[in-house]
C-alpha cells in the first residue's frame, strides 16, 4: 500500500491539514483548489481511511488524519534536513531555506531575501508570511529554519537574534484633528476609533498593553486581517492604529497618512530571528541569518528560556 503514496500527495495533505483549508493550501503551493482536493482524496483512497472530515465550512482531521499528519511532518522535516545536510557536506550555500515571518515584517523580509539570493542563486527559498499566532505555531513545531517576529512566546527555550529596529507609531489620516499637536495624552484617545489586527497579533498586543498601562479604555472600531488593510482604512479616514514605521514609507511620502505625537510613542523595539534552543542551523540558514544581522546592523545574540 505504501508504494501507492506519493511525496506530492503527502506535501499537499500537510498543507491542507495545517491550514484546515483546501483553498489556502492551494494558494500556498500555487496550485488550483480542485487539483489539491483530488490528490488528497487519492491519498485517502490509497490509505483506505478518511483523513479529513468537513463540518459545515470547517475541515477537521480524523483520528487517522492526526496520525498521518504527525508522520508527514516528521518525513518532510527529515527530508529538508537531509537536503541541507548534503549541501553542508558539499560546503555550498544552496538548497532549501525555510523562513516564517509575521505579516508586519513583509515590507522588508522579501528585500533582504532578494539581496541574499543575488549572492547565493542556488538557494531555494520558502518565505511564509502569516500572523503571529501561526508563526509561533511554526516555531514551536520546528517547521522553519528560523522565524522572524517582534514578540517571542514565553516559557520556551529559544535562541533569539535581534537584527533590526522596529519603531511603532500612531498613524492617522492627514486631516485628523490631533495632527500637529505635541505629546498627546493617551486619555484623549478613549473615544477614538481604533483599527486593530486580529487577537494574537503583535501590534495588537502592544496596543492593548500600552493603554492598559495607563488604565485607559479604548474603542475597537474594526478588526482587519492585515496591516495593508489597516493602512487602507486609515487613508479612508475610518480610524487610527499603531503600526510599524518602516511599513509607512510610501504613505508618508505621498502625505496620505500622518504620524501623531503621542505619549509613550514612538516605541523602539526589535525584530528578532528566532529558533528553538538546541537546534543546529544548517550552512545555508546560518549564512542567511548572519546576512540579515549584518544588513540590519544589530550584531547581538541572546538566549531566552
Amino acid at each position: 500500500m505504501i508504494h501507492h503514496w506519493t511525496l506530492q500527495q503527502l506535501r499537499l495533505f500537510e498543507a491542507v491539514a495545517r491550514h484546515r483549508s483546501y483553498t489556502r493550501a492551494a494558494e500556498e503551493l500555487h496550485l488550483s483548489q480542485p487539483a489539491v482536493h483530488i490528490q488528497v482524496k487519492r491519498l485517502e483512497e490509497n490509505m483506505g481511511l478518511p483523513l479529513i472530515d468537513q463540518a459545515g465550512k470547517k475541515l477537521l482531521l480524523t483520528r487517522a488524519g492526526d496520525e498521518v499528519y504527525a508522520a508527514v511532518l516528521d518525513i518532510l522535516t527529515r527530508l529538508n534536513t537531509l537536503s541541507g545536510t548534503l549541501m553542508d557536506m558539499k560546503g555550498k550555500v544552496a538548497g532549501p531555506l525555510k523562513v516564517g515571518t509575521v505579516s508586519s515584517a513583509k515590507f522588508f523580509m522579501p528585500h533582504l531575501l532578494g539581496r541574499f539570493l543575488r549572492e547565493y542563486p542556488e538557494v531555494q527559498p520558502q518565505l511564509t508570511v502569516t500572523n503571529r499566532a501561526r508563526v509561533t505555531e511554526r516555531l514551536l513545531t520546528n517547521q522553519d529554519d528560523f522565524v522572524v517576529m517582534g514578540q517571542m512566546p514565553d516559557n520556551v527555550d529559544l535562541v533569539v537574534r535581534p537584527f533590526m529596529e522596529n519603531i511603532l507609531v500612531m498613524a492617522a489620516h492627514p486631516d485628523h484633528p490631533f495632527v500637529g499637536e505635541k505629546n498627546i495624552q493617551l486619555e484623549r484617545f478613549a473615544n477614538e476609533r481604533f483599527l486593530l489586527r486580529e487577537p494574537g497579533s503583535g501590534t495588537r498586543c502592544f496596543t492593548e498593553r500600552l493603554f492598559a498601562s495607563k488604565k485607559v479604555m479604548f474603542q475597537t472600531y474594526m478588526e482587519l486581517g492585515s496591516g495593508e488593510a489597516i493602512k487602507q482604512a486609515i487613508m479612508a479616514d475610518l480610524g487610527i492604529s499603531i503600526l510599524s514605521l518602516g511599513s509607512l514609507d510610501l504613505e508618508l511620502e505621498t502625505k496620505r497618512m500622518a504620524i501623531l505625537d503621542v505619549e509613550g510613542l514612538p516605541l523602539h523595539r526589535m525584530w528578532h530571528a528566532v529558533h528553538l534552543g538546541g537546534k543546529k542551523l544548517g550552512l545555508t540558514a546560518s549564512v542567511f541569518l548572519e546576512f540579515i544581522i549584518k544588513e540590519g546592523g544589530y550584531p547581538l545574540a541572546l538566549e531566552t528560556s
